[in-house]
């Protein structure tokens, strides 16, 4: 398997996630446009990988991106923004999902712990409740200062 295949292997469907679901342990599951891939999203997503064995990110669909950011967003297709990010050696799995929460693909991944970022609290997080009445743990991670996929657009 050459390397960008190896790279395009990891953008599964959640019907592909169920088949490997059950070889992977001590899932972390987050989730997020990713429109312009930056430092502040590496290191959290590294941080992210850090807490489990499993990185699994649920990555926000075109049409999504677009009702959460407006029309001009997102900068990068789906497709793009998903292969970026799969070539981070720390992601596992990449699936896409269309609705504007990742609540749907939360309950279908079954994640053993949940993340987000610094600016959220634990009761505010999507589909935390969930997690946490299946024995998972939802836990945040700090941002890197400075960074912000808007404000990179914004001075373009």
């Amino acid at each position: 398997m050459s390397i960008i295949q190896s790279i395009e292997s990891k953008i599964i469907t959640i019907a592909q996630w169920a088949k490997v679901r059950k070889e992977n342990h001590n899932v972390v599951f987050t989730n997020g446009c990713f429109d312009v891939l930056h430092r502040g999203h590496v290191t959290y997503l590294a941080a992210a990988r850090d807490l489990g064995d499993c990185l699994v990110v649920g990555l926000n669909s075109d049409a999504s991106v677009r009702r959460l950011k407006g029309e001009s967003r997102p900068i990068n297709n789906e497709n793009d923004r998903a292969l970026v990010l799969a070539a981070l050696s720390f992601i596992d799995y990449i699936i896409l999902f269309e609705e504007d929460t990742p609540k749907n693909l939360i309950e279908q991944v079954r994640p053993d712990i949940l993340v987000k970022g610094g600016d959220y609290k634990i009761e505010d997080i999507v589909g935390a409740d969930f997690v946490q009445k299946n024995g998972g743990k939802v836990l945040t991670i700090p941002f890197v200062d400075g960074y912000s996929s808007t404000k990179i657009i914004n001075v373009l």
